[in-house]
């Protein structure tokens, strides 16, 4: 036994060295602790709510998580909150709240420290730990994942395999993959298992479906370099995880002794608000430290110091590297699960001082900064020293010609050019009014219009006999569209044209718009013209241009 405890610590002291003998960066062997559904389970816990009750955390009037009497009622994540009730409806409600599943699983956190060196929490509800020296203590993996799952005081799914994202997908299943054998777990399961929470890849898994690869293995079947021409560094990343490889080729920088920063605190930190704004700050130094250097952090070290001399520590691996927000809200959750923990586990004096050191860093691609970027953050960071010049500059224009004077925009949901965009006046919120990522039917699909008139322009659009063209009973264009006049202008022929978009609008409500028609045209002439045309329902139908393309 101790032979293999010494081998496979040493491969993965390779794996983190980046040894010549490990090319491909073959994972090392993690355990992950997975509490389903933990969101609503973390909710009940606050409220005092008994778990055999069926409950379901909401957002945006959708299911984002339930607790199993819950689903077998019938409740599923991203139902609408109408039917889920309709089902079941008892069912308890909750809003979401971060703070709350990261301070309530603190202590399942600490349970499992008590038992296993090396924990990481990767999210609330979700905790990752190596596996071959604490498996070799105990006598194998079984039995480790037995000792975990009765410590961790919480219904919890193990799982073990090599790497971190086929760990969590084994918990996902309750099942402990053989070692070297994850890449032949992960070839059966859907693409989609590469969107985990946490991640941004809803896009890329849509386009590699979209490409009929339906699988994680038959993605993984593609060749590295085409994968990298096709879908860049984000499809390089999952590539790599479908094929059972870590996340990121071995190599590792070894970040500089002077990136940790440390705080220390007169007097002691013993609030939640004041470690909520010391977090803002030491994330934003703390990921400025790092950008300098080209680096970014993947697993962030918070370790804390009490007036008693009480030692906290805690490690957050984060699939993405972390944003100064990312950083700051970790700290901050951490913090909470510290102060606010029962009586006799938690501190028994203030936080003196804090530090945050960066266990892991990778290479900050995405911090390259622009042609036009000022110092460390960029035009594009609204917190950064451009971004406060240029509010300072607005401000004084608002001074000079009145609140109103000065508008930014907001991109809003709706299906036309001139809904989505909607001009809020400079320090008013910039928060959406319909959100713009639901699926409006009849929305005018990409590109819009450069230019969107404030009044519709009049035109006329007729067809090959010179009749108008008009909108049938059955919601179809009596004729092609053949020649258009824009205003008072001539008429021109069509060159090619697309639609028709329908929207049946206000059909509810007295004098409502009824059918609008929306049209893209391209105009022959004195140079070609893109236009957006639209006909508006009601008692005297009428073709206008809405827009012109550039």
């Amino acid at each position: 036994m101790s032979t293999v405890d010494t081998n496979a610590g040493g491969a993965a002291r390779r794996h983190r060295r980046g040894d010549p003998q490990d090319p491909q960066g073959t994972p090392p062997r993690m355990l992950v602790l997975w509490c389903p559904d933990w969101p609503a389970v973390a909710a009940c816990l606050a409220e005092g709510t008994p778990l055999h009750l069926p409950a379901a955390v909401f957002h945006a009037n959708r299911v984002v998580a339930c607790t199993a009497v819950a689903r077998a009622a019938g409740v599923r994540r991203g139902m609408r909150r109408r039917d889920a009730q309709s089902r079941c409806p008892e069912l308890v409600v909750f809003a979401p709240d971060e703070d709350r599943d990261a301070r309530l699983f603190e202590p399942v956190a600490a349970a499992v420290e008590e038992l296993v060196v090396g924990v990481e929490v990767v999210r609330p509800g979700l905790i990752a730990v190596p596996a071959d020296g604490a498996s070799g203590y105990f006598g194998g993996e079984l039995r480790l994942a037995e000792l975990l799952a009765e410590r961790a005081g919480v219904e919890c799914q193990i799982g073990v395999s090599d790497g971190l994202f086929a760990a969590t997908l084994a918990a996902h299943r309750s099942t402990i993959i053989e070692r070297g054998r994850a890449a032949e777990f992960l070839a059966p399961l859907p693409v989609n298992e590469l969107d985990q929470p946490d991640t941004d890849r809803a896009e890329l898994v849509d386009l590699v479906r979209r490409l009929g690869l339906r699988t994680l293995g038959a993605f993984a079947k593609l060749a590295g370099r085409d994968v990298a021409a096709r879908f860049g560094r984000d499809g390089m990343i999952a590539h790599r995880l479908a094929r059972g490889l870590s996340e990121r080729p071995p190599h590792r920088r070894r970040p500089p002794p002077e990136l940790t920063v440390t705080k220390t605190f007169d007097p002691p930190l013993d609030r939640i608000d004041a470690a909520a704004f010391v977090a803002r700050m030491l994330a934003e130094q703390f990921h400025g430290g790092l950008a300098r250097h080209g680096l970014a952090c993947t697993r962030l070290g918070i370790y804390a110091t009490t007036e008693n001399g009480e030692e906290l520590s805690r490690v957050w691996r984060c699939a993405e590297p972390l944003t100064p927000q990312g950083i700051a809200d970790r700290v901050r959750w951490q913090f909470d699960g510290w102060l606010r923990a029962a009586p006799g586990e938690r501190p028994t004096a203030g936080v003196e001082r804090l530090r945050l050191a960066p266990e892991e860093t990778v290479e900050g691609n995405s911090l390259q900064l622009g042609l036009w970027q000022d110092g460390i953050r960029g035009l594009a960071d609204e917190h950064g020293p451009a971004a406060e010049k240029a509010g300072r500059a607005l401000v004084r224009v608002q001074g000079l010609l009145g609140p109103d004077s000065v508008h930014t925009a907001v991109l809003d949901g709706g299906r036309g050019p001139a809904e989505r965009v909607r001009l809020v006046p400079w320090g008013d919120p910039r928060t959406p009014r319909n959100p713009p990522d639901l699926p409006w039917p009849g929305r005018l699909p990409a590109p819009s219009p450069a230019t969107v008139h404030a009044r519709p322009v009049p035109a006329r659009v007729l067809d090959a006999t010179g009749a108008e063209v008009r909108i049938t009973r059955r919601r179809e264009l009596s004729a092609p569209p053949h020649r258009v006049a824009v205003g008072d202008g001539p008429l021109r022929d069509v060159l090619d044209w697309a639609g028709p978009w329908l929207v049946d609008a206000h059909w509810w409500t007295p004098g409502g718009d009824g059918v609008r028609t929306r049209l893209q045209a391209v105009l022959d002439g004195e140079g070609e013209t893109a236009v957006l045309l639209t006909r508006l329902g009601g008692p005297s139908p009428q073709w206008t241009v809405e827009g012109v393309y550039d």
